[in-house]
């Protein structure tokens, strides 16, 4: 079976990198499967998996072109595996075209959907057309469509009402809670210019229109004063939004101390030192099939302020492991709150909540822990993804 993927470890930048890499893990450590990767990017030192670089003769051409152009490489050397399970758009065309080629049905993974995430059209221009055909063509052809929540299978269904309902499978993103769990470390705290002694909210994403971060910069000029803002955030997803987060950043740090903003991607232990020091961790996404980043954090026990939207109520029990923030969206595929004074209005309020009583904060922080570790183990999602496999490939043989 050959996984295809943009993003895998050492290049890894959101969460469906990270889920690629822990699933692949699970896979192989059943046993059962022979678990193939074939990723973008240089080749890596990792038996089983290859990396394809871009094309040198579409370096000048459109993202999505280049895109195009990987995932036909790909392709041909899927020839032969029994099956092919593509993860994101990028890789939706490669395994398309493998199934196409080899004969051999195709699974893809919903992680997020393009006509869920209109201002792309920012990012890629005409490319953004592309990237939709390609996701559309795959999705409508696949055998089966895994959606990482019950959030996400909706919107699958809704966005392309032709796929068979039965074909969409909901299969949780997951936490290794053992790489993830509580490790204070005040030194590396201090060193990114965090008290470890005082409150804090923490917020861990790519500055992107769907994680929120402008929602939450305006929510925390009404924190009190004394707490702590601090926003792991890069990879900007184009430059309009990079400059609207710094003149929000810079209107923040004019009225209130504490704002530490780190743009590199941090290696694993340092973010769990971040989290382990914090109150609480802000999720103000807009879009949010699942949330990976929130599982990190409740897996570090805290508790989490998130946005009641996508597949976030499925891991955020409100009121148990944290605090969802209400939301009326447009239902143009934006996002966008009706009432956007509103929605950081009840954003900071719940913030607001959360730092006020820090006790209560820890009593929900080690819940999540639990939630965590008992309903999002890795071990549980490979033996799902294993079951949508066989499924699959009983239909394909009675076809």
């Amino acid at each position: 079976m050959d996984i295809l993927t943009k993003e895998y470890p050492p290049n890894i930048y959101g969460g469906a990198g990270v889920h690629v890499a822990e699933l692949v893990r699970a896979l192989r450590e059943r046993g059962d499967i022979d678990t193939r990767v074939r990723a973008f990017g240089e080749p890596v030192a990792e038996e089983g998996t290859s990396g394809y670089a871009d094309l040198p003769g579409l370096a000048e051409a459109n993202a999505a072109v280049r895109t195009m152009g990987v995932d036909l490489s790909m392709a041909g050397d899927c020839v032969g595996a029994d099956l092919v399970h593509s993860h994101t758009w990028y890789a939706n065309f490669g395994g398309h075209v493998a199934s196409l080629l080899g004969g051999m049905p195709h699974v893809v993974t919903a992680h997020s959907l393009e006509p869920m995430r209109p201002w792309k059209a920012e990012q890629l221009g005409g490319g953004y057309r592309l990237s939709s055909f390609m996701e559309r063509t795959a999705y409508e052809a696949a055998g089966a469509v895994v959606a990482v929540s019950e959030g996400m299978r909706q919107d699958v269904l809704r966005s392309y009402p032709d796929i068979d309902p039965e074909r969409v499978k909901v299969v949780h993103n997951g936490i290794d809670s053992q790489l993830w769990q509580r490790h204070p470390d005040v030194e590396t705290v201090r060193r990114h210019g965090v008290d470890p002694d005082g409150r804090s909210v923490i917020f861990v994403g790519r500055i992107t229109r769907q994680k929120g971060l402008p929602y939450l910069l305006r929510a925390a000029a009404e924190l009190p004063p004394d707490v702590q803002l601090v926003l792991c955030a890069g990879a900007p997803d184009t430059p309009e939004i990079l400059a609207e987060v710094e003149g929000l950043m810079d209107q923040l740090k004019s009225g209130r101390d504490g704002v530490v903003w780190i743009p590199e991607m941090l290696p694993r232990n340092e973010v769990v030192a971040l989290l382990s020091a914090a109150t609480v961790f802000a999720c103000p996404s807009i879009y949010e099939p699942l949330g990976i980043v929130n599982l990190e954090a409740m897996a570090c026990e805290l508790p989490v302020v998130a946005t009641a939207t996508g597949g976030i109520p499925e891991v955020v029990v409100d009121g148990e492991t944290g605090w969802l923030v209400p939301i009326d969206q447009k239902q143009d595929g934006s996002g966008i709150p009706l009432d956007p004074d509103r929605f950081v209005s009840d954003l900071a309020g719940a913030l607001t909540d959360a730092v006020s009583d820090v006790s209560r904060a820890e009593q929900l922080g080690q819940a999540g822990r639990r939630r965590a570790v008992e309903e999002f183990s890795w071990a549980s999602i490979g033996e799902q993804t294993s079951q949508v496999y066989l499924d699959v490939l009983d239909r394909s043989a009675v076809g």
